[in-house]
């Protein structure tokens, strides 16, 4: 709430530093019905329905010379929880010179190359909002951060300083069939505490070489999918440190646009891989390729991979009946999207594979605009394959159909 508070007279004050100049005020946002049911029986609270609920989002963007302030807040009604809610999705404001701009307030950060396949994008994620079928913009999650640009002539810098750390947000299991062998314990969580020592700081170098995009990130922080270890009868969820050292490059290619990313996961607290509470440090890689065959149909394919340091020694300290991690693990990523119908009808197909896993997330999509200011979706979400602790068949349970309508204005 206090962050809220001090956004909020950020807000006030922000008209009153340019009141020489001309400002400029423009409103929007949309009404949404967001609905998902379940195709493979009754969730674990006994009903149907994974998500339920009518959502009203306001925009507000106020313009001067040199500052910009924009904010996105939702208010929704969830049916299955039964509660009404405001979020606040964004509120910032910006500030811009020739050299440098600045950043600071509630927002979303994107980083790297990834279609929904994440390396360097190392700023929380909202799975649930995925896996349940809303709309692609909630899943990612804001952050209370500063974020810095510097532009000198032969690159560019983004600087972002975190204080308040932002987890995952994971399936509910009164929504979500989920596998844990551990069940009946009770869970508590341990969140990083907001400390200067706990600032999280990350840092993208990137310039354009003759067509090639290049860029370089730095990231020191915690893993913010949450590690699992016993306290006593219970089960808690805590965020090991973690640094992450990446690079990814875009180039066009073979008629589309090529990308290669890897990033190196250090893991702080275990660097001998010799706590099986904690992930091994890992090495990480994507390969994408994306191309337009012919009008209006785009197709993307992506290879990512995933190398376990110091294997030996996480076989050595599993503790005995818990599932064993493969040292290597990878997905394959497809997106294919077709538009007709002077581009208001949008066929869409996600899928996930993983070829060592054998699991696997199905998600078409078929996509219609009224008019301009009218959509409405309806997919689906199937999942599969692999054992029941996997990524992607651990969810296998949970399958669902979809419905997003929204009323933009």
């Amino acid at each position: 709430m206090l962050r809220i508070l001090i956004i909020g007279c950020l807000i006030l004050l922000s008209p009153l530093t340019s009141t020489a100049e001309e400002i400029d005020l423009s409103l929007g946002g949309f009404l949404q019905g967001n609905y998902s049911m379940s195709l493979a029986g009754s969730n674990p609270d006994g009903g149907d329905l994974k998500w339920a609920e009518e959502r009203v989002q306001l925009k507000i963007e106020v313009l001067s010379a040199d500052l910009r302030f924009f904010s996105k807040t939702d208010l929704y009604y969830d049916h299955i929880c039964r509660e009404a809610e405001v979020e606040f999705r964004e509120a910032y404001i910006d500030y811009s010179s020739m050299l440098w701009d600045l950043r600071a307030g509630r927002q979303i950060i994107t980083w790297g190359i990834g279609d929904l396949v994440f390396i360097n994008d190392v700023f929380p994620k909202d799975y649930e909002a995925f896996f349940s079928g809303r709309p692609m913009e909630y899943m990612k999650r804001p952050v209370d951060a500063l974020k810095i640009g510097v532009y000198p002539e032969s690159f560019s810098l983004d600087i972002v300083i975190i204080p308040f750390f932002e987890p995952n947000r994971l399936p509910e299991a009164r929504r979500f069939h989920l596998y844990n062998p551990l069940s009946g314990t009770g869970i508590k969580e341990e969140e990083p505490p907001a400390t200067l020592e706990n600032t999280e700081l990350a840092l993208r170098f990137y310039r354009d070489l003759t067509g090639v995009e290049i860029a370089l990130y730095l990231y020191r922080g915690f893993y913010r999918t949450p590690s699992v270890k016993t306290e006593g009868t219970s089960l808690l969820l805590f965020y090991p440190e973690l640094n992450v050292y990446g690079a990814s490059m875009q180039l066009n290619g073979l008629g589309g646009l090529i990308g290669i990313e890897a990033g190196y996961y250090d893991s702080r607290q275990d660097r001998a891989g010799t706590n099986p509470f904690i992930p091994n440090s890992t090495l990480r890689f994507l390969l994408t390729y994306q191309r337009q065959f012919w009008r209006d149909f785009t197709v993307t394919i992506q290879y990512s991979g995933q190398y376990m340091d110091d294997y030996s020694e996480y076989l050595r300290t599993l503790p005995q009946g818990m599932p064993e991690a493969r040292r290597y693990s990878d997905l394959l990523a497809v997106r294919l999207t077709q538009l007709l119908m002077y581009q208001n009808l949008k066929l869409g197909w996600f899928s996930l594979w993983s070829l060592t896993d054998g699991d696997y997330l199905l998600n078409p999509e078929i996509r219609y605009r009224f008019s301009d200011r009218i959509w409405a979706s309806i997919g689906a979400m199937v999942f599969g394959g692999g054992e029941e602790w996997g990524q992607l068949g651990g969810l296998d349970r949970n399958d669902n159909l979809y419905l997003q309508i929204r009323y933009e204005f």
